[in-house]
């Protein structure tokens, strides 16, 4: 009778996870910091609204581009380790059995279990047992590039346009004056809820975990927007 894992864990959600966030943080982040400063300079709800689309268009992009690139550099340094390592069961099995079992060993196994671990994984899948055991590669963790960019560019989408609308709100209702501030106070309300939802995918119930989670996005965010929207007011008054 086969054996079900019954247990739920959160490390299957790591590869779309973290892209998803880095994403959503960056695009919210971004995006509000760039609106803040223009607004902050004393530009019309117009010219703000165009950087902030122009800044989630080019943003997204960035995104997904660089982690393509990055993730792909990842997984062509697994598929040559791979393929390394079926070169040398190929080429010295015996080596192999010898490598994986001693593995075992250093893991709290006597010789003569280790050595029959060795030899079952290796009838079972030698390939696999070296992959997941001496290279540390896993198919919950295996590099998927397209999968980390179309998550990412999405995510930075869902963030960025969060700052956008909240200026579209501010253009209804007449908020010239306190543009930036609409605009920060949005962007502040986007992270605090990021921060929790990203601790809830995570994994984490109790309510410490999720303030953490909450105030680290929350501090970096206000960082970002006050330095921008004292480059924007430098500026402006410069330049006016």
């Amino acid at each position: 009778m086969p054996l079900y894992h019954l247990e739920t864990h959160q490390s299957h959600r790591i590869g779309w996870l973290r892209a998803a966030v880095l994403g959503a943080n960056d695009g919210i982040i971004s995006t509000a910091s760039l609106m803040v400063s223009v607004a902050a300079s004393g530009a019309p709800h117009r010219q703000v609204l165009i950087a902030g689309l122009a800044g989630l268009s080019a943003g997204a992009l960035s995104m997904a581009a660089g982690e393509y690139v990055s993730v792909q550099s990842q997984a062509d340094i697994e598929a040559f380790d791979l393929a390394k390592e079926r070169a040398e069961l190929l080429e010295d099995p015996a080596h192999e059995l010898a490598e994986l079992a001693a593995i075992y060993r250093s893991r709290g196994l006597d010789v003569a279990t280790a050595l029959t671990v060795a030899t079952q994984l290796t009838a079972h899948d030698a390939l696999g047992a070296h992959a997941r055991d001496e290279l540390g590669i896993t198919d919950t963790l295996s590099a998927r590039p397209i999968q980390a960019a179309l998550s990412s560019a999405a995510a930075f989408v869902a963030g960025a346009g969060l700052p956008v609308m909240a200026c579209f709100m501010a253009a209804m209702l007449a908020m010239q004056t306190q543009l930036s501030s609409f605009i920060m106070g949005s962007a502040l309300l986007s992270l605090a809820l990021l921060g929790y939802i990203a601790a809830r995918a995570g994994g984490s119930h109790g309510s410490m975990d999720s303030a953490k989670s909450v105030a680290r996005m929350l501090l970096w965010g206000m960082i970002a927007m006050s330095c921008s929207a004292l480059i924007g007011h430098l500026f402006g008054v410069a330049l006016g």
